[in-house]
């Protein structure tokens, strides 16, 4: 493991940051969901292993199961929710020229941040 984030929502684990990409195990607690966000340098492709999770792409509401994936253009707002009463785990795999985290750009956060 290269580095566990503990949030609010859940905690990550990044599994892999090389220069071209960046991989992360992702925990949504139930009940609980990300910031409403974009990125200026990356896209991402979210695949969910565990739970049943909705996503929310530019406005629109997506049901995720099992097995399900979602890609997140550059640049398109989004949101990871749990609606449900058992956890939510997600793999991103993040790709472009940058993956800090001063590269997300909040619009809306239950935690204030």
């Amino acid at each position: 493991m290269l580095e566990i984030g503990e949030r609010p929502w859940g905690k990550y684990f990044v599994l892999a940051d090389e220069p071209h990409y960046k991989l992360k195990r992702i925990e949504v607690n139930p009940g609980q969901r990300l910031s409403y966000q974009y990125h200026h340098k990356r896209q991402e492709q979210w695949t969910v292993i565990e739970g049943n999770a909705t996503v929310v792409l530019d406005g629109e509401e997506i049901s995720l199961a099992y097995g399900e994936s979602i890609f997140i253009p550059q640049g398109a707002k989004h949101r990871m929710m749990n609606l449900t009463e058992k956890p939510v785990v997600f793999i991103e795999v993040q790709t472009g020229t940058y993956f800090g985290e001063d590269d997300i750009v909040r619009l809306e956060d239950d935690y204030s941040r």
